[in-house]
């Protein structure tokens, strides 16, 4: 019999159809490790190897199974998988279509939690300098849970016992499901955007890791990290973390543990009021009657037994103050006295009436003081004014009397 040349395409085609046809390979199971792992950011597809010690296969996973992951798969990791075994034709290379895939020996929201903890620590949204402290008194109380649940009642009968002067906000929400991480993300908001409570308690009674995970959600994480309001994780779990627990300001153990770390005590705090009252009460008694012992000594003492003598006292430096007053006052108008008629002394002496009084006269024309005689002619008319009234004259002649060699000449005009 001739053999007949079949082309590429053809063998590979024919491989697939025998792969396709083995009903053994149709749903297989397979664990390997996880090797060149790579993920096409824009399709969504995985691509990656599994391998053992001995050997590797080629493993694809389109993105409408990807996209069902609770985990993100990675290098080293040891997984199972479930698909079908089938020829890429392209290449000729037989590869394994992952269907589903699970962590082998540790489930897959244990892995999801672990790697998204890790990330959102990275980023410093369970760093403590971020946590608030919860008001001390609160006045309104925010409350986000199931209205159904037993969580809530706990809350609220805790509430009315303890702190029943302040007002509740409650925002019923799901807590399982998967519309819950949603809903409690939205009640929060809208509770720390309109400033509706002074603190807000969220979360649910106890359940399985699946019930609890709502709480793990990125969202919800941060949302609770981006509140303004004081916030407590109150999801029913006391050994077990929830990413919210981390990103609250304060965590609790449970709902009912919530509502007592978020309120004081209105019992014991009347006790403390009136502990504090009756010290006070104590004190200003104490006070009063010491004030009321220094009062009654005073009152003893002479100045308030006669207080006659405290004012002859007074007087008496007040009448020693009047005295010196007195003689001050003596003292500067004598001294001003003849200080001024030394004054007036010296402006006498200085007076031209005194220097009249001495046999001096001025002489006037047309009310011009003449001081030199050179100012004056034959015929002109003056006014001689001395010490008792003034002379009119007139002018008959004029000398001048110079000095030549110390000896007086006189000369006529």
């Amino acid at each position: 019999m001739q053999n007949i040349a079949i082309s590429v395409s053809q063998l590979n085609l024919f491989v697939k159809s025998l792969l396709d046809a083995d009903s053994r390979l149709a749903d297989v199971m397979i664990c390997g490790e996880i090797s060149n792992f790579s993920g096409h950011y824009r399709s969504g597809h995985l691509y990656f190897t599994l391998k053992d010690e001995q050997a590797a296969v080629k493993a694809v996973m389109f993105s409408r199974s990807a996209a069902k992951l609770r985990f993100a798969p990675q290098n080293g990791m040891k997984v199972i998988v479930r698909g079908r075994v089938s020829v890429y034709e392209r290449d000729g290379v037989y590869q394994v279509y992952v269907e589903d895939m699970q962590p082998d020996g540790i489930g897959a929201l244990s892995i999801a939690y672990e790697q998204l903890k890790k990330r959102l620590e990275s980023e410093g949204l369970f760093a403590g300098q971020h946590k608030k402290r919860l008001p001390s008194y609160p006045n309104r109380i925010g409350v986000v849970t199931s209205p159904t649940g037993a969580a809530v009642q706990d809350i609220l009968n805790i509430l009315s016992r303890r702190w029943p002067v302040a007002t509740v906000v409650f925002c019923p929400v799901s807590v399982q499901g998967d519309a819950a991480a949603g809903e409690i993300s939205a009640a929060i908001a809208a509770l720390d955007a309109k400033k509706a409570c002074d603190v807000i308690i969220f979360g649910r009674g106890g359940g399985s890791v699946e019930d609890l995970w709502a709480f793990n959600d990125e969202m919800l994480v941060r949302t609770v990290y981006h509140c303004t309001t004081p916030i407590v994780s109150a999801v029913g779990h006391e050994t077990d973390f929830t990413l919210c627990d981390f990103a609250a300001d304060l965590r609790a153990p449970t709902p009912s543990a919530a509502a007592e770390l978020v309120t004081p005590d209105i019992n014991e705090e009347i006790r403390k009021n009136q502990a504090l009252y009756n010290t006070v009460f104590s004190l200003v008694n104490e006070k009063i009657v010491d004030e009321r012992e220094r009062l009654s000594v005073l009152l003893r003492t002479r100045s308030f037994a006669s207080p006659e003598h405290f004012f002859d006292t007074e007087k008496q430096y007040t009448d020693a103050l009047t005295v010196r007053l007195k003689n001050a006052r003596q003292y500067l108008l004598a001294k001003h006295k003849n200080k001024f008629g030394l004054l007036i002394a010296k402006m006498d002496s200085l007076s031209p009436l005194r220097v009249l009084s001495r046999g001096y006269a001025v002489v006037y024309e047309n009310k011009r003081i003449i001081t030199q005689a050179n100012a004056l002619h034959n015929g002109d008319r003056i006014a001689v004014s001395m010490i008792d009234g003034t002379v009119q004259c007139a002018v008959e002649s004029v000398e001048i009397i110079e000095k030549v060699g110390g000896i007086d000449a006189q000369n006529d005009i």
